[in-house]
C-alpha cells in the first residue's frame, strides 16, 4: 500500500497544487469514475484518443481547481478518496501515462480518465456526465433476452479478479449446495454465516480440520447438536477435541455418554473432566484420580459426590485439591475464622463461601474495599450483612448489593446505587432462570432498578400485563430489548423503537423482523419528514414499482439503500444506483437480482466490484459453476 505522502509528493510534479483530500460525501464517487474510465456500465461514445487542453479546461472551475483520485495511491485506506487540486498551467497537466487518473470538475458535470489497458491506456473524456449517465443507464436496462444469453456465455472469460471471487461466491443465496460444497476446498470464509445444512455436514466431515473448525468458531454457529457431536468424533487433536465439546455444552448441546468416556480416556483428561454435562458415574474415578488437577475439578461437584469421598478430598495431600475441597465443602457448613486464615487468597471464599457469624460480622466491616466488594456479591450472605454492605460509602459496592436476587424490592429501592443508563446491559442471570415464573417476572417488572427490568424485558414470553408494563418503560433500553427479544411485543411500541433503532450485531434484524411489526398501512410513511420511516413505505404490500423509484431518488442514503435492496427496482435505476455516492448503497445495488447482464458481468471483472457482484443471485448457476472453477485454479496457482 503507498502512502498519503507519496500522493501529494506525485501530484506536484503533475503541475497541481492539492487544496484538501475530500471525505466521501455527496460527491460522485471515485470507484464509480474508476467503473466508467474502464467502460463498465459507460456512456457511449466517451473514449478519446487524447485529452487536450481543452478538455483540461472545461474541467477546472474559474480558480483552475477539480477533483482528482490516482490509481493506487491510497487515501484513507483506498483510491476512492477525491483530492481537491488547483492547475495554474495553460497546457496539460502531467497526468497521463503510469498509474492512471480519474478527474471530475467540482460541479459533477466534467469527468476525464486515462487508466491501463490491454495494449495501450484507456482514455474517458465526459461532459453532461449526470445527464449521460441516465442515459446509459436507461439504455442497459432494454437488455434483452438474447442479449443476457450472450453475456452469459461468455463469462468468466478471462478473469481478472478470480481470488475476489473466491472471497465472494459463498454468499451468492442463488449458489446451489453442491458448488458450496465445492467451494469448501477453495474458500471457508463463508461458513461463518452459513446455515445449509448438507453444506455443513459434508464441512463437519471434511479432511482439513481448518474447514471442519470454521463452521463452529463463529459467533452463532448454526451446527445441529448431531453436527457438533460429529466434530467432536472427527478431530484428531485431543486437546481440540475437549475444546469444540466445550464449545457444544455453551451451545445447549447433550453429548453422549460413550463421547465422554472417549474425551476422559485421552491425554487431555484433566480439560474433560471440567466439561458441564459430566455424567455422574465419573465422579468417583475423578476424586481418586493421580492427578491433582482433575481431584480439584471433581470438588466442583461437591453435591454429586458421595460422603467418604468428600472425606478424601478434604484430607488431600495437594494443597490445591485441599483448598477447593474446603471452598466446596463451606458452601453449606459455615467457615470459622481459623480455616479462613489458613487459606491462599481468599476472594473465592469471600464470594462463595457460607462465613461463620463471628467472621462474616468482622469482614462486612473490614477496612479493606475489596474484601467487602468481594462479599457484596456473596450469595450466602446473611440478611444483617446485606443491610451493613447496603450502606457502604463505596458506590459500586452499594451498587453491587442492589442488584442481589434477595433483596425485596422495597430493600432494593433503599439502596443508594449508581447506574448509568447508558453502560451496556447484561442479562441478569438470577432474573434470567426467573423467566418462566409468571409471578416473580410481575414483582420484578416494577422493579426500580433498570437492569432487571431491562433483564425481565429479554425473556422470550411475558405475561399480557407485564408486556404493557415493559412497552411504556420510561428507559428506553427495557422497550429496546422487549423489541429485540420477547415474541409478544406490541405492534405499536416496536414501531416507536424503529423510529431510533434498526438492529444490533446480535439481534441484527429487530424489530423490523419481529412477528407483530405492522406490515400494513406503511405506505402512509412515504413523505414522512423522517427517512426511517420512509424506508417503511416500501414493505407495504400495497406499495408499487413506483414507490420504488421514487425512494430510489430519495436524499437519504439508507431510504435509497432499503430501494437498492427490493426486487421491483428497475433495471436502469438499479445502474443509476451504482454511481450512489454512498459505498452500501452502490454494494446494495450490485447485488440487485434486476441489475442487466451485460452491467453485472462486468463488474466481476472490476478491482473494486469483484467481491459484491459475484453475491448477485442474478447470476445463471452453469456460470456460477464456471466462475469456481476459474477461482479455484487462482487459489491453487497460489499455495
Amino acid at each position: 500500500m503507498q502512502h498519503r505522502e507519496e500522493l501529494h509528493e506525485l501530484l506536484p510534479c503533475a503541475g497541481l497544487t492539492v487544496v484538501e483530500d475530500m471525505r466521501p460525501g455527496s460527491l460522485f464517487p471515485p470507484e464509480a469514475g474508476w467503473r466508467i474510465a474502464r467502460g463498465i456500465a459507460a456512456p457511449d461514445g466517451a473514449v478519446r484518443e487524447a485529452l487536450d487542453a481543452a478538455w483540461w479546461r472545461r474541467l477546472a472551475d474559474a480558480d483552475g481547481e477539480f477533483l482528482v483520485a490516482v490509481l493506487g495511491h491510497r487515501i484513507g485506506g483506498n483510491d476512492s478518496w477525491w483530492t481537491r487540486v488547483r492547475y495554474a498551467g495553460g497546457g496539460v497537466p502531467g497526468l497521463t501515462g503510469d498509474p492512471g487518473f480519474v478527474a471530475l470538475s467540482l460541479d459533477g458535470q466534467v469527468l476525464l480518465a486515462e487508466v491501463p489497458g490491454v495494449d495501450e491506456p484507456r482514455v474517458t473524456a465526459l461532459d453532461r456526465l449526470p445527464e449521460r449517465l441516465e442515459e446509459a443507464a436507461a439504455a442497459a436496462g432494454r437488455e434483452t433476452e438474447v442479449e443476457r444469453a450472450e453475456v452469459w456465455a461468455a463469462v468468466p472469460g478471462r478473469p481478472a479478479w478470480p481470488l475476489h471471487w473466491a472471497e465472494g461466491i459463498g454468499s451468492n443465496p442463488a449458489a446451489p449446495d453442491e458448488l458450496l460444497i465445492r467451494l469448501l476446498d477453495v474458500e471457508v470464509g463463508f461458513l461463518h454465516g452459513c446455515d445449509r445444512p448438507a453444506v455443513l455436514d459434508a464441512a463437519v466431515a471434511h479432511p482439513d480440520p481448518r474447514v471442519r473448525s470454521r463452521p463452529a468458531d463463529t459467533f452463532r454457529p448454526k451446527l445441529t447438536s448431531d453436527q457438533w457431536v460429529r466434530l467432536v468424533r472427527a478431530e484428531p487433536s485431543p486437546s481440540r477435541r475437549v475444546l469444540w465439546a466445550e464449545h457444544a455444552c455453551a451451545w445447549g448441546v447433550e453429548l453422549p455418554e460413550d463421547l465422554y468416556d472417549d474425551l476422559l480416556a485421552g491425554p487431555s483428561r484433566a480439560q474433560a473432566a471440567e466439561l458441564p454435562g459430566l455424567p455422574a458415574h465419573h465422579l468417583p474415578s475423578l476424586a481418586a484420580d493421580a492427578d491433582p488437577q482433575v481431584r480439584a475439578t471433581a470438588c466442583a461437584r461437591w453435591e454429586d459426590l458421595a460422603a467418604p469421598l468428600r472425606a478424601r478430598l478434604l484430607a488431600d495431600t495437594d494443597d490445591a485439591v485441599r483448598t477447593a475441597a474446603l471452598l466446596a465443602h463451606h458452601t453449606g457448613v459455615p467457615m470459622p475464622r481459623e480455616v479462613f486464615a489458613a487459606l491462599p487468597p481468599p476472594r473465592r471464599a469471600l464470594e462463595q463461601c457460607r462465613l461463620s457469624p463471628e467472621l462474616e460480622a468482622e469482614l462486612v466491616r473490614d477496612g479493606d474495599a475489596e474484601v467487602r466488594r468481594a462479599l457484596a456479591a456473596n450469595p450466602r450472605l446473611s440478611a444483617h450483612s446485606v443491610a451493613v454492605l447496603a450502606e457502604d460509602p463505596y458506590d459500586d459496592i452499594r451498587s453491587a448489593v442492589a442488584l442481589r436476587p434477595d433483596l425485596n424490592e422495597e430493600q432494593r429501592a433503599a439502596v443508594r446505587y449508581d447506574f448509568d443508563p447508558t453502560s451496556m446491559s447484561r442479562t441478569l442471570p438470577w432474573v434470567e432462570g426467573l423467566h418462566g415464573d409468571a409471578d416473580a417476572i410481575r414483582r420484578l417488572a416494577v422493579s426500580s432498578h433498570p437492569l432487571i427490568r431491562r433483564s425481565v424485558a429479554r425473556a422470550r414470553h411475558l405475561p399480557p400485563d407485564v408486556v404493557e408494563r415493559l412497552a411504556r418503560d420510561e428507559d428506553r433500553t427495557v422497550r429496546l430489548f422487549l423489541a429485540e427479544s420477547c415474541d409478544d411485543a406490541p405492534a405499536e411500541m416496536l414501531l416507536e423503537v424503529w423510529r431510533w433503532w434498526d438492529g444490533s450485531f446480535t439481534h441484527p434484524d429487530r424489530p423490523r423482523s419481529h412477528p407483530n411489526f405492522p406490515r400494513t398501512g406503511l405506505l402512509r410513511y412515504a413523505g414522512d419528514a423522517g427517512g426511517r420511516m420512509r424506508r417503511l413505505a416500501l414493505d407495504d404490500p400495497e406499495s408499487t414499482p413506483a414507490d420504488v423509484a421514487r425512494l430510489a431518488r430519495d436524499p437519504e442514503a439508507e431510504v435509497r439503500r432499503r430501494a437498492a435492496e427490493d426486487p421491483r427496482l428497475s433495471p436502469a435505476d438499479a445502474v443509476r444506483l451504482l454511481n450512489d455516492p454512498v459505498a452500501h448503497v452502490r454494494g446494495t445495488a450490485m447485488r440487485n437480482l434486476r441489475l442487466p447482464a451485460r452491467v453485472l458481468a462486468g463488474l466481476l471483472h472490476d478491482r473494486d466490484t469483484a467481491c459484491a457482484a459475484v453475491t448477485n443471485p442474478a447470476i445463471p448457476v452453469p456460470v456460477l459453476h464456471r466462475i469456481l472453477a476459474a477461482a479455484a485454479a487462482a487459489v491453487a496457482a497460489q499455495r
